[in-house]
């Protein structure tokens, strides 16, 4: 390792710094490979870690004894290179932030006739096109709420007919595409719903009455839609006495810290106002950095496209990577971007808000489970602390509607916006997961691995995931479940069945009252719950698409037989005439064909 640290190039790339085990234990990146790699390490009389360094990094060099490094153009794709390698394979001493999605706007565009609200994450072209926001909850509930309290233009195809519509008969319309309204008289409530935005607490008010009518009125369902709807707007906003005295905008960005986490707070000012704030928190380890929290968090909110709102940022705190980053970002906006950690004046005020907010967050309860984590954590010696955890199991009947499930399981509860299903072509179990489980890792780039993966199986499939995760050069911590036996039968008695648990180093058997077994057990309950599910849906879809073909002389045989080439009966569809020849004959091609043709034309 020595002679590599000697030789490496002068040039812009990233490096890896590998275990005993070849696992990647850091990521970082460099304008100079030589020099940054050379700045951890004493070279003489023997390679050894510099004293002045942080005690995470003289942790992090002592079980270093490999290095890898990549070669890039410039400093900017060093930068891009390392966001996506960190995401993808989760070093031990890198942090892995998961909050980079993009979040939405409301905008308006005043040069049309009629203008109306509407959402985007995007940049819209036009002159006369106003943006709101960014909004992290709630942004839905604003725009429906736009159109519940004022008469305008309720749908974009709305114009495009000649005569009044429903929405005109419920008074939620003025329907100029039917009558001549003049643009005077609608511009007002247009202004009205921009003021209603910059000033949430207005809409709230205006909300609130229409709810105490509904109420009053015994339309309850109607008020408890309301009701649900103004809690979610009122999440978006954070209250400020802060007084700008300015239209100015900033996006604020403060890391705030305590004996066991860290909160990241985002806080949007538009127009002198706080219009949206957002969070996360992240549990403090050997591995946390707050330079690299504030490089991750900039990096992940601001993404690859440029925002529809350009602002100031101001961070809490200097970071040792804020010219790349400035680099990067300046690049992306296509003009100078502004980073600064403000030491006075409204600014500051700004950031001592965002850091009041940050450590009033800290204070909130942690999940109940925190606990339990800990001990499964010991119990299966894990790396980290199992806060969030992927579940994999699959489903199918009689080789038919083969299909896998992954339910996700984050900080205390089901995150049923992660979860994904997918369709298998595999017959065999092992196969199965197998092509489930390689479709996941190759989803790491857009979603990072989790903190641990349960798999609904025996030690034969945890040795496949851990295999197929180091070919990709991921280290990530995998157990599985499999049922208990009696007289060679699995056994499923809910609450005492004694299912068994495979670990990296051994297997367990817990006795059924075992509050890890049985919260393994509940996750597991639900990966096959939502397999189940969705294999029934499957196998109706599939069902309804042999009955189909078998009316117009297909036999079984020959659909099979079409399924095992194609894998899904949409391909079949699209199939052209000649595979179809060759596979099954000329006659039943055609068959087909025409089978599909009359189902688009119903």
């Amino acid at each position: 390792m020595l002679d590599q640290i000697r030789s490496l190039p002068h040039q812009a790339g990233i490096y890896q710094y590998l275990d005993e085990k070849g696992r990647i234990l850091y990521i970082g990146k460099a304008k100079n490979l030589s020099k940054r790699v050379k700045s951890y390490f004493n070279l003489t009389p023997t390679l050894s870690p510099k004293m002045t360094l942080s005690l995470r990094i003289q942790k992090m060099l002592s079980e270093t004894v490999g290095l890898h490094y990549i070669i890039v153009e410039n400093e900017h794709d060093a930068l891009i290179l390392e966001n996506s390698l960190i995401k993808q394979l989760k070093p031990k001493y890198n942090i892995l932030l998961r909050d980079d999605k993009t979040y939405p706007y409301l905008y308006v565009d005043m040069e049309e006739p009629y203008p109306r609200f509407e959402l985007t994450r995007k940049i819209i072209k036009g002159k006369g096109v106003r943006y709101f926001g960014p909004f992290s909850v709630g942004a839905r509930d604003i725009l429906d709420s736009l159109y519940e309290l004022l008469k305008l233009v309720q749908k974009k195809s709305c114009l495009k007919g000649k005569k009044g519509c429903l929405f005109y008969q419920m008074e939620q319309c003025l329907a100029p595409c039917e009558f001549p309204i003049p643009r005077e008289t609608y511009l007002p409530m247009v202004m009205q719903g921009i003021e209603w935005i910059q000033n949430k607490r207005r809409l709230i008010k205006q909300l609130e009455t229409k709810m105490e009518f509904y109420s009053e009125s015994l339309r309850f369902e109607e008020a408890l839609v309301l009701r649900d709807r103004i809690e979610r707007i009122s999440k978006s906003e954070l209250t400020s006495q802060i007084d700008m005295a300015s239209n100015e905008n900033y996006d604020v960005f403060a890391i705030a810290m305590n004996e066991t986490r860290a909160c990241i707070l985002r806080l949007f000012i538009r127009g002198g106002k706080v219009a949206s704030s957002t969070h996360d928190f992240l549990p403090l380890s050997l591995s946390f950095s707050l330079d690299e929290a504030y490089e991750r968090t900039l990096i992940g909110f601001y993404g690859n496209e440029k925002p529809p709102i350009i602002a100031p940022i101001l961070t809490a705190h200097p970071f040792e990577s804020r010219e790349w980053v400035h680099e990067h970002l300046t690049a992306l906006f296509g003009k100078k971007a502004s980073i600064e950690t403000p030491q006075r004046g409204g600014k500051k005020e700004l950031i001592d808000l965002a850091l009041t907010n940050a450590h009033e967050l800290l204070r909130t309860q942690q999940p109940s489970n925190e606990s339990l984590l800990y001990t499964l954590q010991e119990l299966f010696k894990l790396e980290i602390l199992p806060r969030r955890i992927e579940i994999f199991d699959n489903s199918h009947f009689g080789g038919t509607a083969t299909v896998g499930a992954m339910v996700v399981y984050d900080n205390g509860h089901f995150d049923k916006k992660g979860y994904r299903t997918f369709h298998l072509h595999v017959r065999d179990e092992y196969g199965q997961m197998s092509e489930m489980l390689r479709r996941r890792i190759e989803g790491f780039a857009d979603n990072p691995p989790p903190d641990l993966w349960v798999l609904d199986g025996g030690e034969t499939l945890r040795a496949l995931a851990v295999d197929l995760l180091k070919s990709h050069g991921i280290h990530l911590d995998v157990i599985a479940i499999s049922k208990e036996k009696i007289d060679a039968k699995a056994h499923r008695a809910k609450g005492s069945a004694r299912d068994i648990l495979h670990t990296d180093e051994e297997t367990l058997r817990l006795e059924s009252t075992d509050k890890r077994l049985q919260f393994v057990q509940m996750l597991r309950d639900e990966a096959h719950r939502s397999a189940i599910t969705f294999h029934k849906k499957s196998k109706l879809k599939l069902d309804q698409h042999s009955k189909l073909l078998s009316t117009h002389g297909i036999s079984q045989a020959k659909i099979h037989k079409l399924l095992e080439y194609y894998g899904t009966f949409e391909a079949i569809a699209k199939s052209d005439f000649e595979t179809l020849r060759e596979l099954i004959g000329a006659k039943d091609a055609k068959n087909i064909q025409n089978c599909y043709q009359e189902e688009i034309s119903k």
